[in-house]
């Protein structure tokens, strides 16, 4: 069947589409069943991140593309105009391409960043709990997991810690001339938080708070870095000893806004706050970079503190889009043979009803008192003329077009050798 993606990513969409379009983790099965639903599209992986929403489809009409992004745009009540201008598709190859290139880190923000292997993994397990997904899109990504791993061991695109994580911590460090003497607060507890305090910590920072819906959770993070856990309602107690906030968390609502910082950089006494918002949809309000002394920036923000990372990974980069070409064409020919594998089980299956039919005629005659030797021949006979039927009928039909070509094949797959003339 075949293949489409549709979706959108910093590439084409700014952050307030794209974090109009994700979809909240705990929804995300029932998105996926509206989806496959009133046979819009018969399978379906959703990948929903700070940088992309994408719809991998399987389909049986080519056409459906715009079908996907009416729902897309229904799903998230925006008006299919606004959407459109934002969104891409990819057909058949290019969606088995763009897929894998996806997996390995090469469309991402940071190139070669290794989150999003782990991202489309969990949209895969999400389909595959709500029973969305099945033999067109199951080999698909047991596929590009494969490739995307060759990717990682394979090439060099994955040498030199480079996330979004390291994005930000790294612009702490151009802002503050010293972060060794800065607290950070935290905000979430999730992987990318993680990280962010992983190099915090190797960068010496001072101190490090970390703020989570669940204390327990922030807790279990705090005790891994020697920092310190409180709940996301404590934040406004914290944030005047914050010189660096990161947030990265999954509301959907922000969860700072304009007022509370403005009570914090007044304690703060002029001293400059950096506020890194890393999470779509944003957790803090942009009103609070009109705040005086406080410097927000989002995940658009972060190109420039990236570039000479993306730099270093090109030639990386080129190695990956080979494999990932590599893996492309395997798999195009892995489907095909299955395609045809599928037409001998077909035939086999056709060969075993007419043996099974032929095998009880016989029976029954024999019940009937018939010699063994009559039913044995009209077995044979039976057996015979119905499987050289389709076949006889093919090559006398393309006798009398005299296609010499069609005769050739036919004779190959018959085993038919024409006796050379004595």
């Amino acid at each position: 069947m075949p293949l489409i993606t549709v979706g959108v990513n910093h590439k084409t969409a700014p952050v307030a589409i794209r974090e109009r379009v994700a979809f909240a983790p705990e929804k995300m099965v029932d998105a996926l069943l509206s989806l496959t639903s009133d046979n819009k599209v018969n399978e379906a992986v959703i990948v929903s991140t700070c940088n992309r929403t994408e719809l991998y489809c399987s389909v049986d009409n080519i056409e459906k593309e715009t079908g996907i992004i009416n729902w897309l745009g229904h799903y998230h009540s925006i008006d299919l105009t606004d959407l459109q201008q934002y969104c891409y598709s990819y057909k058949e190859d290019d969606s088995i391409r763009h897929i894998m290139r996806v997996s390995s880190g090469l469309d991402s923000l940071i190139l070669g960043e290794p989150q999003i292997l782990g991202q489309v993994k969990s949209a895969y397990a999400v389909s595959q709990e709500g029973g969305c997904i099945g033999s067109e899109l199951e080999p698909l990504f047991q596929r590009t997991f494969s490739v995307a791993k060759r990717v990682r061991t394979d090439t060099a695109i994955g040498e030199n810690p480079v996330s979004i994580a390291f994005a930000a911590v790294s612009l702490a460090q151009r802002i503050f001339a010293d972060i060794k003497t800065n607290t950070a607060l935290l905000i979430g507890a999730g992987q990318t938080i993680e990280l962010v305090a992983r190099h915090l910590k190797e960068n010496g920072v001072k101190r490090i708070i970390v703020a989570n819906r669940t204390l327990a959770r922030a807790e279990v993070l705090a005790s891994e870095f020697n920092a310190e856990a409180i709940m996301l309602g404590d934040i406004g107690d914290y944030l005047s000893q914050a010189d660096i906030v990161i947030s990265s968390t999954a509301s959907q609502l922000p969860i700072i806004g304009k007022g509370v910082i403005e009570r914090a950089t007044a304690k703060r006494r002029r001293s400059p706050m950096l506020l890194v918002d890393i999470a779509v949809p944003r957790d803090i309000e942009p009103e609070v970079e009109e705040v005086k002394n406080a410097y927000l920036y989002t995940v658009d923000d972060l190109h420039s503190v990236i570039e000479e990372n993306v730099r270093a990974r090109q030639d990386a980069a080129e190695a990956a889009e080979r494999l990932i070409e590599d893996g492309v064409a395997d798999y195009l020919k892995i489907s095909e043979a299955r395609k045809f594998s599928n037409l001998i089980v077909s035939f086999r299956q056709s060969a075993e009803e007419l043996k099974a039919a032929e095998l009880e005629k016989a029976l029954k005659s024999l019940e009937a008192g018939q010699s063994p030797e009559m039913v044995i021949n009209k077995l044979a006979n039976g057996l015979m003329n119905k499987l050289i039927h389709a076949p006889t009928r093919y090559l006398r039909e393309a006798g009398a077009d005299a296609d010499q070509t069609a005769l050739t094949i036919a004779s190959n797959v018959l085993g038919i050798t024409e006796e050379k003339d004595k």
